[in-house]
């Protein structure tokens, strides 16, 4: 998402929309190293100054996970090495993504992130949960709309 200033095109916001449907154990791992890698890219390429004249732009995280039973019932941790961090211990990947959204936030690699649950039969009529009140859609795109109204007042 950009627009057009006196200077060019600048870089106003970015937002990584991703979904998981079955799969839970091979993917979860993908999506996690994806969501770091993405954002890492883009703050490189925003400190080299790849998005000039841009100020530093927004960047939300938006992910949508099928409900479903392997994606809510506890999964236990393989520890053959290194003990796992209490918070992960007979967690769910609904539990995992929350965590990962959260942190993603709190360390500032997305200004914000959004975590979407939904079935195959309600989610063809539009329904979902937000299993987590921090990450919901109201939050994140208030986020969103504050960045859009502080750019166009600054114009």
């Amino acid at each position: 998402m950009g627009f057009a200033s006196d200077f060019g095109w600048q870089l106003l916001a970015g937002i990584e929309f991703k979904s998981q449907v079955g799969s839970f154990g091979n993917n979860y791992n993908n999506r996690t190293e994806e969501a770091i890698g993405s954002a890492t890219d883009i703050w490189a390429a925003y400190r080299e100054g790849a998005f000039k004249p841009s100020a530093r732009p927004w960047l939300g995280y938006l992910m949508l996970l099928e409900h479903a039973p392997g994606s809510v019932h506890p999964v236990r941790a393989q520890e053959p090495h290194f003990k796992v961090f209490p918070e992960f211990r007979s967690a769910s990947y609904a539990r995992r993504y929350e965590i990962l959204l959260t942190k993603l936030v709190r360390e500032r690699l997305y200004d914000a992130a959004c975590f979407l649950m939904s079935d195959a039969k309600n989610g063809l009529q539009g329904r979902y949960e937000e299993p987590v009140a921090e990450l919901c859609f109201k939050n994140f795109m208030a986020s969103l709309l504050a960045r859009a109204i502080s750019v166009a007042k600054t114009r």
